[in-house]
């Protein structure tokens, strides 16, 4: 009897799979202010959480109330930080997308109105303001697509603090580690076509090779879900033949 498949484990959920608790501060969100209010706050601290690249920053509002947000690019300690309506839109404020400009960089958007703050939240991102409508307000999301958002929506001024962090190695496996157990992903990966046939669909032969088509469906049960999920097409591309 073999054990079951990783991929069958790793959808179970298992204490192994699941990302660390241990060194988090709090929910990175904006405060739950009414859009009718203007509050001000000063960034008292700027702090690293474990498993988020972004720093945080520690803003004290003048409700006597605090809250940890994506650091954008530029924030400092003792800085100051407008939220609401009548807030200037100028970097590292809180607006309603509605009230900023179009072609104005933003980053830490809210999906939904009063959520605080869902997208584009890693180190260096943003997003920009690509038009304003009767149906709401389009964004321009890094990934090129466009998304359409209700103008009530939050959003902060400016880009992600943390960028570059990728060109910097590991140097070290031990290191490399370390940053995917924060960020509560599975290191090292294993080739499946390197391991025995009861651990892995790919697996066993007296070559290593797949053995079979690797490309499955969407809907293919947990156990042979493995390789090209529902590609769109594989292989290489060819190019036309000149006339």
């Amino acid at each position: 009897m073999g054990k079951r498949t990783l991929v069958r484990r790793r959808g179970k959920g298992g204490k192994q799979f699941r990302a660390i608790t241990v060194g988090k501060l709090a929910p990175a969100k904006y405060p739950n202010f009414k859009l009718q209010e203007h509050h001000s706050g000063k960034v008292v601290d700027i702090v690293h959480e474990r498993g988020r690249d972004a720093p945080l920053a520690k803003i004290y509002f003048d409700d006597n109330t605090y809250s940890y947000v994506p650091a954008a690019e530029g924030t400092v300690v003792g800085g100051k930080i407008e939220v609401g309506f009548g807030a200037t839109a100028t970097a590292k404020n809180i607006l309603s997308v509605e009230s900023i400009p179009d072609g104005t960089v933003i980053c830490n958007i809210e999906r939904n109105s009063g959520d605080g703050g869902k997208l584009i939240k890693s180190a260096g991102s943003s997003a920009l303001v690509f038009a304003h409508g009767t149906e709401g307000v389009t964004i321009k999301l890094p990934s090129g697509k466009f998304l359409k958002l209700n103008p009530r929506c939050r959003a902060m001024i400016g880009t992600i603090a943390g960028a570059g962090r990728k060109e910097k190695p590991f140097l070290k496996a031990g290191t490399r580690a370390k940053y995917m157990q924060a960020h509560g992903r599975l290191y090292p990966t294993v080739r499946g076509i390197a391991q025995a046939a009861v651990y892995h669909p790919h697996g066993g032969g007296r070559h290593q090779h797949v053995g079979r088509q690797s490309s499955v469906g969407r809907t293919t049960p947990p156990g042979r879900k493995v390789g090209n999920i529902a590609p769109r097409k594989t292989g290489r591309g060819r190019s036309k033949e000149r006339r």
